[in-house]
């Protein structure tokens, strides 16, 4: 049966291998939900494939490739409830070529864990996880400061704090309030401090584990009485049931039985349709609310009517297709600059298309949000901006200040993030 508890999504970033899987791996084994008999096996697994230690990983990193390689590609889902929340873990790739995947699963999380090696400290990833999960409207933050065990760290509070200050620094800058954060001293591997105090090996220590924080989260609001926008994330063509959308709500309220419609569908006009079932985690469902990853039949689509990118609203109110969008953004890591002409890929809810930039409104001061150059004729790195876009095909996206979660985005090219923002005014497509 479904949990009547207060569901949260909640994603692992950071670094490559500073024990994001490994920490998610021993949260769900140290609570039950994996058996020791499924461990064992992973473990076996582990050891023949030279990868001894990387058991918990294994947990989550089920692909094949993933285990061989011993890096995260796809993002996951596990659930796991305690006594408080029902959680949808979402383990995302620290691994460079993967930051798509790990954009799309910040963007879906109502708090992120920051999983920081104390051998290691703030890394490159670790920023750019960071700086998107508060540009993409990840509220609440713990940071899990791992390997503590490990030769040279040897559980010293003096190199906890160093790290802590390191990533309070960087928290700061981006914008998170520090008294709101919290920061717990781990060791995944051996299990300390995770779900289960650590024997001894942290002294000075008596804050909270990693699960106990995860409990003190506050519970996310739902925002029930906004319109339904559930983008789709994926279409399964299901034997005997037919079209099978799946994807999160992101606001609204879907019930069985209403009239949908999907947009911009192939056509670009909307697909209409009407609910006939939704289930989540393989249970029936009468209605889906913001949160929920639902897959859902729908009467009326086709196969090739909808797909991923497409968002799903009620026939009064319609998710807007733009043809024009101003964005507030931050340039990240972009190899030279910024100018008009330029068109990189949007990743915007579960949508990936193009952009071009049609003007730079202005440059703002990063600090103060005071106007600093009107029209300026570039922007570079460090750079806030005002700036318009045409998308080159139909993109459904909303203001800020009316669906924040339609609104924020990442901007991709040639394999990295160069910028991320937040849409604060559309024209809407005739």
């Amino acid at each position: 049966m479904a949990s009547n508890k207060p569901h949260i999504n909640i994603v692992f970033i950071g670094h490559v291998d500073h024990g994001k899987s490994t920490t998610v791996g021993r949260v769900l084994f140290d609570s039950g939900v994996v058996d020791e008999q499924a461990m064992r096996k992973l473990k076996e697994k582990a050891e023949q494939l030279g990868k001894g230690g990387f058991e918990f990983a294994f947990v989550m990193d089920n692909l094949k490739e993933e285990q061989e390689r011993g890096v995260t590609i796809d993002l996951n889902h596990k659930k796991f409830e305690t006594d408080k929340y029902y959680f949808t873990i979402i383990d995302a790739p620290g691994h460079r070529d993967f930051v798509k995947n790990m954009i799309t699963g910040a963007s879906q999380a109502d708090a992120a864990v920051l999983v920081v090696a104390a051998n290691d400290g703030v890394n490159a990833q670790t920023r750019e996880h960071v700086f998107l999960s508060k540009t993409l409207g990840v509220a609440q933050l713990i940071v899990g400061i791992n390997k503590m065990d490990i030769s040279g760290v040897d559980w010293a509070e003096a190199r906890y704090n160093k790290v802590k200050e390191e990533v309070s620094a960087l928290l700061k800058q981006v914008g998170y309030k520090l008294d709101e954060v919290q920061f717990v001293p781990m060791a995944s591997l051996k299990g300390d401090n995770v779900v289960k105090k650590s024997e001894g090996n942290l002294p000075w220590y008596n804050g909270p584990t990693l699960l106990d924080a995860m409990n003190a989260l506050k519970e996310p609001e739902k925002p029930v009485n906004l319109a339904l926008r559930l983008p789709i994330q994926d279409v399964y063509s299901i034997t005997g049931i037919g079209v099978v959308p799946v994807g999160r709500v992101e606001t609204g309220v879907m019930k069985l039985g209403d009239k949908i419609v999907a947009v911009p569908g192939r056509e670009g006009k909307g697909v209409p349709g009407e609910v006939k079932s939704i289930e989540m985690h393989h249970e029936q469902l009468k209605e889906a609310t913001p949160g929920d990853n639902v897959g859902f039949n729908v009467r009326g689509f086709g196969k090739k009517d909808v797909a991923r990118g497409d968002v799903i609203g009620h026939p009064a109110n319609l998710p807007s297709v733009v043809s024009e969008f101003t964005a507030q953004v931050v340039i990240l890591n972009h190899p030279s600059v910024v100018t008009v002409g330029y068109a990189p890929v949007f990743h915007i809810h579960t949508a990936q298309i193009a952009c071009q930039v049609t003007e730079i409104v202005e440059k703002k001061d990063p600090a103060t949000g005071q106007t600093l150059e009107k029209n300026p004729s570039f922007v570079k790195n460090g750079d806030i901006a005002i700036i318009k876009f045409k998308p080159v095909q139909a993109l459904v996206m909303e203001k800020n200040a009316e669906f924040p979660q339609l609104a924020r985005f990442a901007i991709r090219d040639s394999g990295k993030t160069v910028a991320a923002g937040m849409c604060i005014d559309i024209v809407k497509k005739a």
